[in-house]
């Protein structure tokens, strides 16, 4: 059959470029939050997330989705998901990276370098880091039982992972998950109905069984769970193992998968709790502040894989935007479409520099009594969490249109763009949606003296610029004062943007600080593409090109 036309002006395939050195905005980020990181790492993880073969992985992951399997051919019930091999990949990669639990290991600066290459790894693929982030979540937790943190705590830092379905004494790694939510509370955890009856004691502690439900429990074939359930009048903690010490399976029943806008590569579930076996984490009726303890670091995962998101989505609208040619010249070059870009840059760099100084506080604060870090991380991951997450979906769609219909098509995965796009809400739901988080700052804002340490946090960049003292100075107004509830979102959106526009000051370019400070403390702009004249957009997108 006779070719109709010849394809012409496409942009090339994004493949095959180093992610880390292309991205100059994480590389300073990291140079300011930890100076003596290992560069090499970023290099080889970069290469590697940037390559084809990955990339073939992530599609395959996200095309072949997960299945559930209730019964083998014999008619016994199994309660196994099962992936495609491409999944298993990803994994294997992302814990060889030390994405998960092995921070907890590591000394000084090793959450920083975690948080960076968290970012990296998802800009190949960010499904699969929803069991890496709950184990590295969970890890701390663990602690509250000694014994159980002896047996599993060198496998929740080991590297090589294992995908058997076999007890966790015979595997060289494991992962862990969290069940906490149900159907008739969602966020507000108090009104959970499971139960926990106490059993006995072992070599593991206070040992119980669990009866009840869970809504959403991602993924579920993760060797063991940390659940809510009441004992007695009082919610506590427990890790539930699939498979328990005697190697048969707990009684833990996957009802179904949830079918998802997005995160399709990972398996998220409903599931039943038929007199599983668990054991007592921590103390008996403190379950509430662990799984706050847990959330405030799954939440900083969700500002992380946000700005990963983003910096992805960028890259992609550079690229094809630089090859693209329309109305007589490049797409880059046409001066609407200039504006859009240098402005998806600026929020780009900015959403990383404030998930790495989240990550900053919580490394400093775990290796070290540092007040001032400890108290950052405790107003700043509810700010991080609201504010970079809120503007992802935005951010995706921006990114988008600048692809225009080719953005749009999925076509079997190869659609990386609208892949990023349903998977930009996760970030903003999960852990707590936006009042939740908002709720969670008017909470930080009690536990200590937030203004004087974000007074003190600011206080490099004051006198640098008018624009950016003024914002200062509305922002500790607001914390002196007393903020009524239906103003903590608009308290969580000005501290973020005052606090990026400081961190950029610091350690970005005069031109993106310029244009973030006329952008978004002078303006406010509502949608991207009105940066103001003046702004140096050549310079802007010039240093956020991803080659």
């Amino acid at each position: 059959m006779p070719a109709t036309h010849e394809v012409f002006n496409q942009s090339s395939p994004f493949v095959d470029f180093n992610l880390y050195l292309g991205n100059r905005a994480l590389r300073a980020a990291l140079r300011f939050n930890h100076p003596g990181f290992d560069e090499q790492r970023f290099i080889a993880l970069g290469d590697e997330a940037g390559s084809g073969a990955m990339q073939a992985h992530a599609r395959l992951a996200n095309t072949f989705l997960p299945e559930l399997k209730s019964y083998d051919r014999f008619g016994r019930r199994i309660d196994q998901v099962e992936f495609h091999p491409s999944y298993h990949a990803l994994m294997s990669s992302a814990l060889r990276h030390r994405l998960h639990g092995a921070p907890w290991t590591e000394g000084p600066g090793g959450h920083v370098e975690r948080a960076a290459a968290f970012m990296l790894f998802t800009e190949l693929e960010p499904s699969v880091l929803c069991p890496v982030s709950m184990t590295y979540a969970v890890t701390p937790a663990l602690r509250g039982n000694e014994r159980l943190h002896a047996a599993w705590g060198p496998k929740v830092a080991a590297t090589q992972y294992d995908d058997r379905f076999v007890p966790f004494t015979q595997k060289t790694a494991v992962t862990l998950g969290m069940g906490m939510t149900e159907k008739q509370g969602g966020s507000d955890v108090r009104a959970n109905t499971t139960r926990a009856e106490f059993e006995g004691t072992d070599d593991w502690g206070r040992r119980y069984r669990i009866t009840g439900h869970k809504w959403f429990m991602s993924a579920p074939m993760c060797d063991a769970f940390l659940v809510l359930a009441y004992a007695g009048d009082a919610l506590s903690c427990f890790l539930l193992p699939r498979i328990l010490p005697d190697g048969s399976v707990n009684a833990l029943r996957v009802e179904r998968l949830k079918h998802k806008l997005g995160n399709q590569a990972n398996a998220s579930a409903e599931v039943e709790f038929d007199g599983a076996t668990a054991w007592l984490v921590g103390e008996e009726g403190r379950g509430v502040p662990q799984i706050l303890a847990m959330g405030a670091l799954t939440r900083l995962d969700c500002a992380l894989g946000t700005a990963g998101l983003m910096r992805q989505a960028l890259s992609l609208a550079l690229h094809h935007c630089g090859e693209r040619n329309a109305f007589g010249k490049r797409l880059a070059a046409q001066p609407m479409m200039k504006n859009v870009l240098a402005d998806l840059a600026l929020e780009s760099e900015a959403a990383t520099a404030l998930a790495l100084r989240l990550a900053r506080a919580v490394d400093r604060s775990e290796h070290g009594d540092d007040a001032h870090e400890a108290l950052i991380r405790r107003v700043l991951t509810p700010i991080a969490k609201f504010w970079i997450c809120k503007r992802g979906s935005h951010f995706a769609q921006e990114a988008m249109e600048c692809l225009g219909g080719n953005g749009y098509v999925e076509e079997h995965g190869e659609g990386v763009m609208a892949r990023i796009y349903r998977e930009m809400p996760v970030n903003s739901i999960w852990e707590g949606a936006g009042n939740i988080i908002a709720l969670d700052l008017l909470r930080a804002l009690r536990s200590g003296p937030v203004a004087d340490a974000l007074a003190h946090e600011l206080a490099p960049v004051r006198g640098t610029d008018r624009r950016l003292d003024a914002a200062i100075s509305r922002v500790v107004a607001m914390l002196d004062g007393a903020v009524e509830e239906a103003q903590a979102r608009r308290l969580a959106r000005d501290t973020a943007l005052v606090l990026q526009a400081a961190l950029l000051r610091q350690h970005s370019t005069d031109a993106v600080f310029g244009a973030f400070c006329a952008s978004r403390l002078d303006e406010a702009a509502d949608v991207f593409g009105l940066l103001p004249a003046g702004c140096d957009l050549d310079a802007i997108i010039a240093r956020a090109q991803p080659y």
